[in-house]
This record gives structure tokens, sequence and C-alpha cells, in this order.
């Protein structure tokens, strides 16, 4: 009888394993892409819900401060433009700065990894990703960009980037952002009058 009810518990652990190494648990999200997701969803409301302090205010923009840091940033601001024709506001997150051209390029490249291989949930619809191709930088550049159109059906996201952009400020001075804004890019203005 001890024979039988072990060969049974046995059998029945071998059943509960396997089917516990076929299902597979879910990845939480990275902070990046939890913090990064949560700027994406308050652009629906022109970055309002994660505005802070007014940083500064000049004649053309009001700076603010962002109340949701993305890892590795240095700083994450809010522009919103004195404009007639476009009152959308535009959020900056500064991702290095310094003098050293390398550790410049390798921020550039993992910011743009970061953000082309993102998954994020915009107001309970599936998933949605950026796509985009990265720009390489070169040596003899001084500035280049990157920039990843959200893939999502939602209309309120139509013109949404994600642009990532190297720049040699002065001869030694390099910065990375990474900015989330809406804007048309010129191929989509032809599509748009076909």
């Amino acid at each position: 009888m001890k024979k039988i009810i072990l060969l049974l518990l046995t059998i029945f652990l071998m059943q509960v394993s396997t089917k516990a190494q076929l299902i597979k648990p879910a990845q939480a999200p990275s902070p990046f892409t939890e913090n990064l997701g949560k700027v994406i969803q308050s652009f629906r409301n022109n970055y309002y819900q994660v505005q802070g302090e007014l940083l500064s205010s000049v004649e053309d923009v009001d700076t603010y401060r962002c109340s949701v840091s993305i890892p590795g940033s240095k700083r994450s601001v809010i522009y919103r433009f004195h404009s007639r024709e476009d009152t959308t506001a535009g959020w900056q997150a500064s991702m290095y700065s310094g003098d050293n051209y390398n550790a410049a390029v390798k921020s550039y490249k993992e910011t743009c990894r970061l953000v082309s291989k993102g998954k994020f949930n915009i107001q309970g619809n599936a998933a949605a990703g950026f796509s985009g191709k990265t720009e390489m930088p070169e040596g003899t550049l001084r500035f280049v960009s990157s920039a990843y159109k959200l893939t999502t059906k939602d209309p309120a996201y139509k013109h949404f980037y994600a642009e990532v952009e190297l720049v040699n400020l002065t001869f030694d001075q390099w910065e990375v952002h990474l900015n989330l804004q809406n804007k048309k890019v010129d191929d989509e203005d032809e599509e748009e009058g076909e």
C-alpha cells in the first residue's frame, strides 16, 4: 500500500512541476518603462498630471519641473509654449551632461534601446510601443537624433513621438535628451495629402 501511495504521490508531483515549468511568469516592467509610461499617459492631459513647480518663465515658454523622474535622468521638465496654434506641451529628460564623448554615446544608445524596446499601457488599451530607426552617431557629427513613433490606434497619440538626441553644445560639452512630443514628421504630411 505504501508503494502505491508513494507512486501516486510521485506522479502527482511530476504532473504539477511539469505544468509549473510551462507557465512563464509575467515580467514586471523596468522602472524606466514604468515611469516613462506614466509620463506618456499624462500626455493625454497635456502633462498636467505630472507637472511640478514653475522653474522659469520667459517670453515664449514656461518651464516646469516634472514630478515623475526617469531612472538615469539628471532632470525632467515640461515646456509650455505660448502659442495660439499649438497648445500642446513638450516633455524632456536630460539623460547625460558632461565632457566625455564615449559616455554620451553610451547613454544615447542605451536610451534609444530602452525607448524602442519598452511596452506601455495607454488608457487600458493593449500595450503600445515605439517604432523607428536608431541613428548611430559618427565622430564628425555634432548632433544626432532618433525619432520613434508610438504605435497605437488611440487618436490622441496620432502624432506622438519620442526623440532621443545627442548634442554637442560646445567643443567639449555633450548632452543626451529624451523628448516626448506631439509633432508631424514630413513623411506624415505627404501621406495625409494623398
